[in-house]
């Protein structure tokens, strides 16, 4: 039987404290687990017995976190984008990624406390600024830039409006 595997996996590299930083994310994200994990031998960037990497998912969706020392910075250029159903689950996202020592940011922008970005948005943002009324879009994204964390029913207004 031919096991499926996601094509493209998100690697996400850590100077030492993956396995601190999967335990967190899999604290926030349903459907989330550790896949296995792989441990440094006597050569490698880390010391033997640690963790180099740890396979895992968050909303059924492959991730790799690897151990791999402080040569490389999580910057904005990268983010995970986040569709959320409602602004109980923003609310909720927003304030348990950006807690302890996380960065608020505008538009729906966040770095939490790894420096990993984050855009916690509405799911129906998207829908909101594709729209063919040109009006409608402007207006909506009037109202993001005005905001660090989303509110839905300011955006909906914002796209309703006559």
């Amino acid at each position: 039987m031919k096991t499926t595997q996601q094509k493209i996996v998100t690697s996400l590299w850590f100077d030492d404290n993956a396995e601190e930083a999967i335990n967190f994310y899999l604290s926030i994200f349903n459907n989330s687990r550790i896949l296995s994990l792989q441990r440094y031998g006597k050569a490698g960037l880390g010391p033997e017995g640690s963790i180099m990497t740890i396979s895992f998912e968050l909303e059924d969706q492959k991730f790799l976190a690897i151990n791999g020392g402080p040569a490389f910075k999580f910057t904005e250029a990268i983010s995970l984008l986040v569709n959320c159903d409602s602004q109980a689950e923003i609310d909720a996202l927003w304030d348990k990624l950006s807690a302890d020592g996380g960065e608020e940011s505008q538009c729906g922008w966040l770095k939490d406390k790894y420096g990993l970005s984050w855009q916690i948005v509405p799911a129906r943002l998207g829908e909101m600024m594709q729209s063919d009324d040109t009006e409608k879009t402007q207006r909506v994204m009037e109202a993001l830039l005005k905001m660090s964390k989303l509110d839905i029913d300011t955006l909906e207004q914002a796209y309703e409006q006559t």
